[in-house]
């Protein structure tokens, strides 16, 4: 809560219309919730020309009040210092008090009553208890002019803003000389800032006291003794601005400290120096620590707190509230002035434990200004030497490890307008500096600002200088414009993206996804070991069933399977996309899947089921969709754990990246076909896959089918006719293998197809080229040509 007319002492704004002011405040940032006055209508001074006894009543009074203009209103009053002669607030009929409260012209027990004599706490100006009901109606100075405002004479007109202040801004705008500077910022008006001046006594406080400071949690402490202290009411005005603002006077010593730290923002503590004795010693607080506050309750510390001591036991938790064995009493005479800094968070963490929000925690909860922290002990001796009669003692008792170099930051214009998205003319940037009264030099186009130390919320960042040039060169001058950003692609990059499209290829191919553990048995770890890669087995495992790291995932996959078979689970088409590790933590992602039983089910037609020519067309499919046609081949496998018969390779350049084949018999007596591909050797570049055009012209298909040994692989013969069959050559296939010949020889059929793009391929070329296959392949491989 912040009272302008207290603001007033630090700036004029006498010119301003305080509700426009808000709108102003508020559009720079800092927002205003509410504007509070306590101006009320038809509230105005009478003096009371008569006064008796109502005639149905043993309380009541009848008085005749003027209320200005020579008028006289007749009003009921109960209050019991009600008497002709003095001068009282009047309520007219009109009047609306706290609460909703209408004043009315009324009858009273039979008696017509035209208004209300009124006390200040039925104005909302002082708290009702049984003190200021005793007291009864507000009784005016004889200097007050009938008919006029008695909250102008009573000097409790104030304006009052209640501020929802970011949490991330500073305690500057928490009193009122850091919101008089930034009501200067807005009006480009100068502070003042109060009298700090004072007379000091030629005894010093150094041959009365001493200080000493064991803990790192407080960097910056000043203390200053003040004798002959007078303790008694505090002047009106100081009365009035603590009541404002919602704090209760107490007398002048006490009410001083709350006002110096509602002016500067910086709390004091005023010791019984008698009480205190002649040592301070600032510590941390030990472990279950008692100390009784000033509110009589016993607190228990942590070792976290900050205590002041006399040396040995705790007059004051820091920060927080002070000690009740050091209060200042009505018969206190010499005081100790304490101004000093604690560290915010573990002010914050004390006054959450012992459940003591006070004003002053919250404000060291949210950091000092170290220069505040000495503006205030002197303003604290200046109101003390002339509102209580204090002799101020020379020289200052103080305590420093705190860094006071200043906060600069050097920032081009160009920098600020890319912050803020918008043009601010160097002059504009200069105009708002000056404003904010941050001093500032430019060289070469260079500012350098330096930060008071009173703005604690400002980094020296150029972030922090854009935001305070952008709020007062006004948001509302900002204008809007869509964003210019650059874009790319969401694509997946590296092994995610190749993931993500092989296991969306494998389930369109209708195998569904599993999840293993990374950790197996020996056992398990054992099996498929056809890279005789050194694993890695855990010191301390968990259980022995997860103690290596894999090399592959084809054993756990036939883990799958045997739950899954156990389960009377016939059809399975499963695939897994992991990482594996080697014993020097080398990282390679594999794929695999198993299948087994059925691939596709057709009650009606007959199903297909599961064997090696259908898994090697899986690997096929994904090879191709990867861009690898014609760069991959199969050769046959040695791998121990395949069927020697039914068992392949699988090369990428001539290069191993994985096997396929059927289980060995002897480790699975089920048909089951399992398949594992290094996804890091599919991780490479390939050529942008090229769509051709469907031939608008008709193919020539001709079958033919060698004899050859048994242990040939057709792709030698495939080899030898796309060599001779050249560009006409647009498809082979094999169509048929017939194993049961003499000799040690079997039958393969191809199906080969003859196209042109551009023209009708005519009988006899595709003849002459057909006859040179036959011719080519015969020859070179020494097989026979299948004639019957």
């Amino acid at each position: 809560m912040i009272n302008l007319e207290w603001v007033k002492d630090y700036i004029d704004i006498s010119d301003q219309d305080l509700h426009e002011l808000s709108v102003k405040i508020t559009e720079a940032g800092i927002n205003v919730e509410k504007v509070i006055t306590n101006k009320i209508d038809n509230l105005v001074i009478g003096e009371v020309k008569s006064c008796v006894d109502h005639p149905d009543s043993d309380h009541l009074h009848l008085c005749q009040v003027d209320v200005g203009n020579d008028k006289l209103q007749q009003i009921v009053c109960g209050a019991p210092n009600v008497r002709e002669g003095i001068k009282v607030i009047v309520a007219l009929p009109g009047a609306v008090l706290p609460g909703d409260f209408a004043i009315k012209a009324s009858k009273i027990r039979g008696v017509e009553s035209n208004g209300m004599i009124c006390a200040l706490y039925e104005l909302g100006l002082e708290e009702k208890n049984d003190e200021t009901y005793a007291k009864g109606i507000e009784e005016l100075g004889s200097n007050a002019v009938v008919g006029s405002d008695p909250l102008v004479y009573l000097g409790l007109e104030d304006t009052l803003y209640e501020l929802d202040i970011h949490k991330h801004r500073n305690n500057d705008c928490y009193y009122h000389i850091g919101f008089a500077y930034e009501i200067s910022a807005i009006l480009n008006r100068k502070v003042k800032l109060p009298d700090l001046s004072y007379s000091e006594d030629k005894d010093n406080i150094n041959n009365h006291f001493k200080l000493k400071v064991e803990t790192s949690k407080c960097p910056y402490y000043l203390a200053k003794m003040v004798t002959n202290v007078e303790i008694g009411e505090s002047p009106d005005f100081i009365k009035r601005r603590l009541l404002s603002v919602g704090m209760r006077p107490i007398n002048n010593v006490v009410d001083i400290s709350n006002y110096v730290m509602l002016e500067f923002g910086q709390p004091l503590h005023f010791f019984d120096k008698d009480s205190l004795g002649d040592e301070i010693l600032v510590r941390d607080a030990k472990e279950d620590e008692k100390i009784v506050t000033l509110d009589g309750k016993e607190r228990t510390l942590k070792a976290s707190d900050i205590v002041i001591t006399d040396g040995k036991k705790p007059v004051c938790v820091a920060g927080v509230m002070g000690g009740l064995t050091t209060e200042v009493e009505p018969t206190t005479k010499t005081i100790l002035i304490e101004s000093a800094i604690f560290d915010p968070v573990s002010i914050r963490y004390t006054a959450s434990h012992l459940d003591l929000r006070s004003e002053a925690s919250i404000r060291y909860g949210k950091g000092l200004s170290y220069e505040y922290t000495n503006y205030a002990i002197n303003r604290a001796c200046h109101l003390l030497e002339k509102y209580a009669n204090a002799t101020v003692l020379s020289g200052m008792v103080s305590y420093e490890n705190i860094d006071k170099t200043p906060k600069v930051v050097e920032f081009y214009p160009i920098e600020v307008d890319k912050m803020l998205g918008i043009k601010i003319d160097e002059k504009d940037m200069i105009h708002e500096l000056e404003r904010l009264d941050f001093p500032y030099t430019i060289t070469d186009g260079k500012f350098r600002v330096t930060i008071p130390s009173r703005r604690l919320d400002i980094e020296s960042n150029v972030n922090d200088i854009a935001e305070e040039i952008g709020r007062l060169y006004g948001y509302q001058n900002i204008k809007g414009t869509l964003p210019k950003v650059e874009m790319r692609d969401g694509n997946y990059i590296g092994d995610v993206k190749y993931r993500k499209e092989i296991s969306k290829r494998l389930r369109s191919l209708g195998l569904n996804e599993v999840k293993t553990y990374t950790l197996v048995s020996p056992s398990m770890a054992s099996m498929f070991d056809y890279e005789d890669k050194e694993r890695i087995v855990l010191p301390n495992p968990m259980s022995v069933d997860k103690s290596v790291i894999r090399t592959s995932l084809l054993p756990s996959l036939l883990n799958v399977y045997n739950y899954n078979k156990a389960r009377k689970v016939d059809d399975i088409n499963i695939y897994e996309i992991a990482k594996t590790y080697d014993k020097d933590y080398n990282e390679e992602s594999k794929i695999a899947f198993l299948m087994k039983g059925n691939y596709v089910v057709n009650s009606w037609k007959g199903s297909m089921k599961v064997d090696f020519y259908l898994i090697k067309g899986i690997v096929e499919s994904i090879l191709d969709y990867l861009g690898f046609k014609n760069r991959y081949s199969f050769v046959k496998s040695t791998v121990k754990d395949l069927h020697p018969g039914v068992s392949a390779d699988i090369l990428l350049d001539r290069k191993r990246i994985g096997i396929v084949g059927r289980v060995h018999p002897k480790k699975c007596s089920d048909e089951v076909y399992v398949c594992e591909l290094s996804l890091n050797a599919l991780m490479t570049k390939v050529k942008p896959l090229k769509y051709k055009e469907a031939s608008k012209y008709p193919t020539i298909v001709k079958d033919v089918a060698f004899i050859v040994p048994k242990d040939m692989a057709s792709s030698e013969v495939e080899s030898v006719i796309k060599k001779t069959g050249g560009r006409l050559l647009n498809d082979i296939k094999v169509f048929d293998v017939y194993e049961k010949l003499d000799n040690n020889k079997k039958s393969i059929a191809y199906n080969l197809t003859f196209m042109d793009s551009s023209r009708t391929l005519t009988d006899d070329e595709v003849m002459s080229v057909f006859d040179n296959i036959i011719k080519k392949v015969t020859t070179t491989l020494e097989v026979e040509l299948r004639d019957k």
